[in-house]
């Protein structure tokens, strides 16, 4: 059908143009899409097997939806990519507010026209993309903003009486008629607001100050709500709830491999950060681990949730912290080492919200303990478990016959015993820092073992790895001064604080135990 050609309601009943409600059309088009093996929620990762495939089944039933989810668990992106799934043009009656389908028109100015004009009413045609209508549900929204109400400035423009349908103002609603509407947050919907949208759910009418106005609107409605929200700032009234036919629960990355898709896809790198900067895929992993850590964290409030924002707006960071660091050194590439990972920081506590507990502790201090754990529970994919090694190490004490555990920590640990400490600067030059990491004995040979293909550059960062993870399982210490991380031993440290008591029989920092 070539619509440039169609462009009176004539002309459109010759080329057998057909009415199809937007349920249908939805349905009609998914069913295609499922047919030809394509994916209709592009992009949308860590869903194919739970979310997906509900809204598929919501869909086919012609079904209004209500996403339920924590934040950052891309609800309202669904809703947008809904649209795809639209008629790439639909006809309706040129001039209407509420997109009047020309072989069924509703409004008055619609049916006046066409009584009018007949087969010479003008056809406007309209674009997938032009019919979609999202509002976000703030305690101020109203009656008028959602449905309509009466407009005196157009009563007194047109000299006609308040009594008169044609001085209504449609509200957004009407005005997404025959396309998709989203309402995102749902229960901070006042219960008032929420109750004028039963009849539009249900009888599919609407009614306007008094106006007895009989309009069948053709809305997909997709609805948006946190579960945090029917305990702390509002509720969905029971009767609206009934309304909306399918409840789809909405979850977070079950696993590091789709969160780590989920950032590489969203993250805004710059090309010239991508040429300047590199980031190998150990740093990728305590990024992502991050926020699988605070999703579980004593501190972190489980009922707001910790988004794949977090985890976005973090490896951005950490890129533009490389790239400053190269900058101020005039190096023309580096790669994004663990000591960049300080520059994160913000990026963390602005995404949590803090249980009572973590408000005390502090959300900066709250953050680093978050990276540490990340750093603590992504070592043990690379290296041996310095606790398992622990473990061992306390049952052979009980069997003289069992030959020792090897300690691959042992020449590393025994330097930083021996009184020797590493300072690396947060700025550092990257061969600065190489020659630093270098100086400590059995460091490189650790890596070597574990990692015999690895290239220098791997080598480096692997080596200040097993810094970072050895201070997070107590082996050595690790403070932060003024831009500087001190690389020393533990129990020296803590001798200098005036906080330890030597016990030759405690297990847990006994230097037998690691020897």
């Amino acid at each position: 059908m070539n619509i440039s050609k169609i462009i009176t309601l004539a002309q459109l009943k010759k080329a057998g143009y057909q009415s199809k409600s937007v349920h249908d059309e939805i349905r009609d088009n998914l069913i295609r899409t499922i047919q030809d093996k394509e994916n209709p929620f592009e992009g949308i990762l860590g869903y194919e097997d739970t979310v997906i495939p509900d809204t598929e089944r919501a869909l086919l039933s012609r079904h209004n939806i209500l996403f339920l989810g924590l934040r950052g668990q891309a609800k309202t992106r669904m809703a947008r990519q809904m649209v795809d799934l639209l008629d790439e043009y639909i006809p309706i009656i040129a001039g209407s507010e509420v997109n009047d389908d020309p072989l069924n028109p509703m409004s008055k100015f619609a049916k006046d026209l066409v009584a009018e004009l007949g087969d010479e009413t003008p056809i406007h045609w309209v674009h997938r993309k032009e019919r979609y209508g999202e509002k976000l549900a703030t305690p101020d929204v109203s009656v008028a903003d959602l449905i309509g109400d009466i407009d005196p400035i157009k009563a007194a423009n047109l000299k006609l009486s308040f009594a008169d349908e044609k001085v209504i103002h449609y509200g957004i609603i009407p005005r997404s008629n025959r396309g998709i509407f989203v309402i995102n947050e749902l229960p901070d919907l006042q219960a008032r607001i929420q109750v004028a949208l039963f009849n539009i759910l249900q009888e599919g009418d609407i009614q306007i100050r008094g106006f007895k106005l009989r309009m069948p609107l053709d809305i997909l409605f997709v609805f948006t709500a946190n579960p945090e929200d029917y305990t702390n700032r509002g509720s969905i009234v029971t009767p609206l709830k009934d309304r909306i036919q399918s409840q789809i629960l909405t979850h977070y990355p079950k696993d590091i491999e789709t969160s780590l898709s989920i950032t590489e896809q969203e993250a805004d790198i710059l090309a010239e950060q991508k040429d300047r900067v590199s980031v190998s895929d150990l740093i990728k992993r305590i990024i992502e681990q991050i926020a699988f850590e605070a999703r579980s964290n004593e501190y972190v409030d489980k009922k707001s949730g910790v988004s794949a924002r977090l985890t976005i707006a973090a490896f951005e960071n950490a890129v533009s912290s490389a790239e400053r660091r190269a900058i101020i050194h005039g190096e023309k590439q580096t790669q994004v080492w663990v000591s960049d990972l300080a520059g994160i920081i913000p990026a963390i506590t602005g995404k949590i919200e803090l249980v009572y507990e973590g408000e005390q502790e502090g959300p900066y201090q709250v953050a680093v303990n978050l990276l540490d754990k990340s750093i603590r529970t992504q070592f043990v994919a690379y290296f041996p478990n310095p606790d398992s090694l622990k473990k061992r190490r306390s049952t052979a004490k009980k069997s003289t016959e069992e030959k020792e555990p090897e300690n691959p920590y042992k020449i590393v640990t025994r330097w930083f015993d021996a009184g020797n400490h590493l300072d690396l600067l947060m700025d550092m030059k990257d061969e600065a820092r190489i020659a630093s990491l270098y100086k400590v004995d059995g460091l490189f040979g650790l890596v070597k073992k574990y990692y015999p293909q690895a290239n220098d550059k791997e080598n480096a960062l692997l080596m200040e790895f097993v810094l970072y993870g050895l201070s997070a399982y107590s082996l050595i210490s690790k403070k932060t001064i003024d831009g500087k991380i001190v690389f020393k031993d533990l129990m020296g440290s803590m001798m200098n604080l005036g906080s330890f008591t030597a016990n030759e029989d405690d297990e847990e920092l006994n230097e037998d135990d690691y020897q």
